[in-house]
């Protein structure tokens, strides 16, 4: 009922002795805390917390738009409905290292167990669009150091992300990957990389965990599960999945009404009343007013 109870100093933990299991972890993209919730509920490992979601969520493009305070209150608020570890898109920290360190500090204070930061530009922009550009090495280096400096809780995950493959090939992000690691990343998020070899040599090259971005429409191939873990890969995301699959489902209703004038049609395809209230724990709130829930409910049309 209401939010979790499980710490996020305790979230922290529980990722990092996840990630040492040495199994993959598969952290799906919540749009919504909601979503969250289920997809803690369907058994995953994580919750992941997207850049690109957010800026669509408000009707954005993926081009550094929102701001730290938008990002840190949507965190918190998908964080706190979910006993699962949250990872959110820091973009590049949203400026200089001193606004880096705020950015740690304000994503901790929201209750995520982990964070990633990246080596583009500002403005940046989706990382399997073309035409990215990236910072400096030296650059990227203090803003992870910036990170690793600021964050209170030693558990709090400081992920590096490099867009560089795109631009000067693997032998670069391989480079890259390990200059950021020598900087006191926790992780590494190699993006945008093209076949199973590439994620393998950047495995091979750093000696912490490694995400792999599996977005639909991007530069990467969608691999399974398995083949992911049989190259060292230690967490999956599916940033946009969840919000690509509930507009793809609001546009065909939009359609229906149009088509049809009603949902009649559409409405085998919904979450039912009584599927939603589950979801949100209605019946518990009864403990504090037993005139909350005091109804029943179809399971098939309610």
């Amino acid at each position: 009922m209401l939010y979790t109870s499980v710490t996020p100093a305790d979230k922290r933990a529980a990722l990092r002795a996840a990630l040492a299991s040495g199994e993959l972890l598969r952290f799906p993209g919540a749009f919504n805390p909601l979503s969250a919730r289920l997809i803690g509920e369907k058994g995953f490992e994580g919750v992941y917390i997207s850049g690109a979601v957010i800026s669509a969520d408000l009707g954005l493009p993926d081009i550094g738009l929102t701001t730290l305070t938008e990002v840190a209150g949507r965190a918190a608020q998908i964080s706190r409905m979910t006993d699962l570890p949250t990872l959110v898109d820091a973009d590049t920290g949203f400026g200089e290292p001193m606004n880096v360190a705020r950015t740690v500090q304000q994503l901790e204070d929201a209750g995520v167990a982990g964070l990633h930061i990246e080596d583009q530009v500002n403005p940046k922009r989706c990382g399997h669009l073309d035409g990215k550009a990236v910072v400096d090495a030296d650059t990227a280096i203090k803003r992870i150091r910036a990170a690793v400096a600021a964050r209170r809780d030693p558990n709090l995950l400081i992920m590096a992300r490099t867009d560089i493959r795109a631009l000067d090939g693997l032998d670069s992000a391989i480079d890259r990957a390990k200059a950021l690691v020598d900087a006191g990343a926790d992780a590494i998020f190699p993006e945008a990389m093209v076949d199973l070899t590439e994620f393998e040599a950047v495995r091979a090259a750093v000696d912490v965990p490694i995400l792999a971005n599996m977005t639909e429409f991007g530069k990467s191939e969608l691999f399974t599960n398995r083949q992911l873990a049989d190259v060292g890969v230690n967490i999956v995301i599916y940033p946009v999945s969840l919000l690509r699959l509930a507009m793809g489902a609001a546009e065909r209703g939009l359609d229906t009404i149009l088509a049809e004038g009603s949902l009649e049609s559409r409405v085998p395809e919904m979450q039912t009343r009584a599927r939603l209230y589950e979801l949100l724990d209605y019946q518990s709130y009864g403990s504090f007013d037993d005139g909350v829930f005091n109804f029943t409910l179809d399971g098939n049309r309610g």
